[in-house]
């Protein structure tokens, strides 16, 4: 495979691990851990989540999705790299 194949990998890698650590962070915390250390405790429950809470969860999955697929595919690339012997 292409070098360009390796670099267009790496650079959606980057881009999907800062995308789904905003995600995360912008999760609302269940409580107990450190999200309320830090006030995220003083929030009131609701009886169900919202669209947007709803939407989140599908954006941090989708995004969840394509990074591990970025990370298989560098795996895979390098093996093949490695046992062609250009690496």
């Amino acid at each position: 495979m292409p070098i360009w194949f390796a670099y267009t990998l790496i650079v959606l890698l980057v881009i999907t691990s800062i995308l789904l650590t905003m995600l995360i962070l912008l999760h609302r915390g269940k409580g107990g851990g450190l999200s309320s250390m830090f006030g995220g405790g003083v929030s009131s429950s609701l009886a169900g989540s919202s669209v947007a809470e709803k939407n989140l969860d599908r954006y941090t999955v989708l995004v969840g999705i394509v990074w591990f697929a970025c990370i298989v595919g560098l795996g895979l690339w390098l093996r093949l790299q490695t046992a062609s012997g250009t690496v």
